[in-house]
């Protein structure tokens, strides 16, 4: 779960605590092109007030107008759809002809929000199933892949730590990594069984451990929704932690280092059973190359490459770091032939 959904969860608690009136609108379908994915949320007061994002801005314009003039009084949810003709989607800022679906639920205390909240808190992956025509809402655990579901009747969102990301290392390019992650909404956990190495985490929502990193990994028990980035440099820490991952259906298993040492890492893997399927997919050196030298840098660098495999995204192989540094070396040798190209 994101920082903008937990911040919709948040504010509808709070505001019907107060005795507003609120109206929660989740993305449900999109055709052609859309500002936003399907389960993208926003919560409106019944002044005109929001949280989240559910386009660009004009739809959300024309939600806070409906609301100001008290067009949302069921108590019922209901259906809308935006950009069906081409003035709407210029009207609404939804490119290429772009339609967008949403379905419109007023909350109110059996809405088991504060339930949803508090299990989501405790790292539960939770489906609400909300039926449309009565209004009434269920909550239970969801499936490790489960996704948004509506057939026009029952709509099925999934909430919780939809993400969790393991790093091998407790040094400064953890920490800045682990506040991205953390912003990105992953459930981020660091192993380090080095104690000197935390004196000064103070980083709130991520999950410290000493033992191990094999041993951690196994104990995660790593699913499609996870990710490790191996940060020590230290082969006893790395190695068995990236054998052990490799092995799993985690989507994104790096390490950082040099060209060089990421060759030889690959070498000491192969004297443990580990195939060469395996071995393809470990990313290393880790991150797109941005020219990053400082551990901020190079954190935003892995981040990139994470958010990309979490997207299904194939970067162009001249952005790895091992061939555009290869690339930049050759062109240094050869500045003339460089310079012809």
């Amino acid at each position: 779960m994101d920082r903008v959904d937990l911040a919709v969860l948040e504010h509808s608690i709070d505001w019907l605590r107060a005795g507003r009136r609120v109206v929660l609108a989740t993305v449900t379908r999109t055709w052609g092109s859309s500002p936003r994915p399907v389960g993208a949320t926003l919560v409106l007061r019944d002044d005109g007030v929001v949280c989240g994002s559910v386009s660009g801005g004009c739809i959300e314009d024309d939600l806070i107008e409906r609301t100001r003039q008290g067009l949302f009084r069921s108590d019922r949810p209901e259906v809308v759809t935006y950009g069906v003709s081409a003035d709407e989607a210029r009207r609404f800022g939804l490119p290429c002809g772009g339609t967008m679906q949403l379905v419109l639920e007023p909350l109110s205390g059996s809405s088991a929000l504060a339930d949803l909240a508090r299990r989501v808190g405790d790292g539960e992956l939770i489906a609400r199933e909300l039926d449309l025509a009565s209004g009434r809402t269920r909550l239970r655990r969801a499936l490790a892949d489960e996704q948004l579901r509506f057939d026009g009747e029952t709509l099925v969102t999934i909430h919780g730590p939809r993400y969790r990301l393991l790093l091998i290392g407790a040094g400064d390019l953890s920490r800045f990594l682990a506040g991205i992650a953390s912003g990105l909404g992953y459930q981020v956990t660091v192993c380090d069984p080095r104690d000197a190495y935390f004196e000064e985490w103070n980083l709130p929502g991520v999950t410290i451990v000493h033992t191990m990193p094999d041993d951690t990994v196994q104990n995660m028990r790593l699913d499609a929704h996870s990710a490790v980035v191996a940060l020590t440099h230290d082969p006893k820490l790395d190695d068995l932690a990236l054998m052990d991952a490799l092995k799993t259906d985690a989507f994104y298993v790096a390490a950082i280092g040099s060209r060089a040492n990421s060759d030889k890492r690959r070498e000491r893997l192969k004297l443990f059973d580990v195939n060469d399927t395996q071995l393809a997919r470990l990313r290393g050196p880790a991150g797109v190359f941005i020219g990053s030298r400082t551990p901020p840098e190079i954190a935003v660098s892995i981040a990139a490459e994470m958010t990309a495999a979490r997207n299904g995204v194939m970067l162009p192989a001249a952005l790895s770091v091992e061939q555009a540094k290869d690339a930049t070396d050759e062109s240094q040798a050869c500045p003339v032939l460089a310079d012809a190209a």
